[in-house]
């Protein structure tokens, strides 16, 4: 009967030491505290806060984790960022009367950069798929756009 209750009470205070532990370290703090920005979609503060808790502690894998998933989340935010950028030139271009030979060297241009830049992308299991769904709408966007400028 003692034992009935010894080791359920023993792994529990183990969990209990455990929760304690990895709510006061202050690396562990950072590391939460990155994790909401990352939820939130601030990738850069995440990356800092993560960074930060992982030179506290270099075996936070909670730290390395949300590190590298930032990183990668910044890269796809970036190339949203771009593509917008070159979405809205593009739209001018096409708004004009006639289109030259270099506006349409131009759109060319643009649209190589973002059809190449989308393949050096590389999601993870666990990168925000609603970033990686408009990185890639983005892509095919600009790979019709080239297909039509390349006739």
């Amino acid at each position: 009967m003692k034992a009935k209750i010894f080791f359920p009470l023993t792994a529990l205070s183990l969990i209990a030491m455990m929760a304690i532990y990895f709510l006061i370290n202050p690396s562990y703090e950072k590391s939460l505290e990155a994790k909401y920005f990352y939820e939130t979609g601030n990738y850069k503060k995440a990356y800092e806060l993560a960074s930060e808790a992982f030179s506290m502690d270099v075996y936070n894998r909670m730290a390395s984790t949300i590190m590298a998933q930032s990183k990668t989340s910044m890269k796809y935010q970036k190339y949203i960022d771009e593509a917008k950028k070159y979405l809205q030139e593009i739209n001018d271009i096409i708004e004009q009367d006639t289109i030259s030979d270099a506006d349409r060297a131009k759109i060319k241009m643009m649209s190589e950069i973002m059809v190449d830049s989308y393949v050096k992308l590389a999601p993870s299991v666990i990168t925000d798929k609603a970033l990686v769904e408009e990185a890639k709408n983005y892509y095919n966007n600009f790979k019709q756009i080239l297909e039509k400028v390349t006739r």
